[in-house]
């Protein structure tokens, strides 16, 4: 089994050692990670420059580039063996929600969706590290009973841990995405010559956060895992639209 990792929070970031650690007496890894914090990247590619990649004192590679760069290089020719898995993170932060759609972390997941075993998201809802530890355990222990699953095609699983110590974990539970209300407004700034700008401000808190969700999981003390898959085709809508598309020939 040859695991390739990376995540969105950076090559030098302390979740990715500590998942690379959690991992390395299971099977073979390879490390493939943003030359910095790339944070919000969701699924973007690298089209208007190279990509060059770094090898580190530790072993593992930094890419100038996006988490999707990194996976896609190291399934596309990077390496000279073909990875089995994609395991991305373990990101310092939540990836609940609406969060999936702009997280790198899952993206990465993503772009491993051609392998034919899953890929897993890890996230710690903090981003402190205390209970890293934690979060370390449930992504080995996941990963290694992966063997079990029957799932469909181009399925990623995204799996957040509360922060907790281990022996306060309750457990885990298979959940839904949540939804969160929107985000509060940018932040306004000017810059010392009088250039305006704008943060992005934080995520909306959960709106759609009851039992059953993510946020839910997390907020009782489970580890929630949610199976996320690439079609958003919404098939609900077509009785409707045929309708619509009818009157309007």
């Amino acid at each position: 089994m040859r695991i390739l990792i990376s995540n969105d929070d950076g090559v030098n970031a302390p979740g990715i050692v500590a998942l690379y650690e959690a991992m390395a007496d299971y099977c073979e890894c390879v490390v493939i990670a943003p030359d910095q914090d790339k944070s919000g990247a969701s699924s973007s590619l690298t089209l208007d420059r190279p990509l060059h990649p770094h090898t580190l004192s530790n072993g593992f590679i930094s890419i100038n580039g996006t988490p999707t760069d990194c996976v896609h290089l190291g399934l596309n020719g990077l390496l000279e063996q073909q990875p089995d898995m994609v395991v991305s993170g373990i990101n310092l932060g939540a990836n609940l929600g609406d969060d999936v759609l702009y997280s790198g972390t899952v993206a990465a997941a993503l772009e491993g969706r051609f392998l034919q075993h899953p890929s897993f998201a890890f996230s710690l809802v903090s981003r402190q590290v205390d209970n890293l530890p934690t979060a370390a355990y449930f992504a080995r222990k996941l990963v290694e009973a992966h063997g079990q699953l029957e799932l469909p095609p181009r399925t990623v699983l995204n799996v957040n841990i509360p922060n907790l110590p281990l022996d306060k974990i309750r457990g885990i539970q298979l959940t839904r995405l949540g939804h969160r209300a929107r985000a509060a407004a940018p932040v306004r700034m000017v810059d010392p010559r009088g250039k305006a700008g704008y943060w992005i401000a934080a995520a909306g808190n959960a709106e759609d956060g009851g039992e059953g969700t993510d946020f839910h999981a997390v907020m009782q003390g489970y580890v929630s895992i949610t199976p996320l898959h690439l079609d958003r085709t919404l098939g609900d809508a077509f009785k409707s639209l045929n309708g619509w598309l009818e009157g309007l020939g």
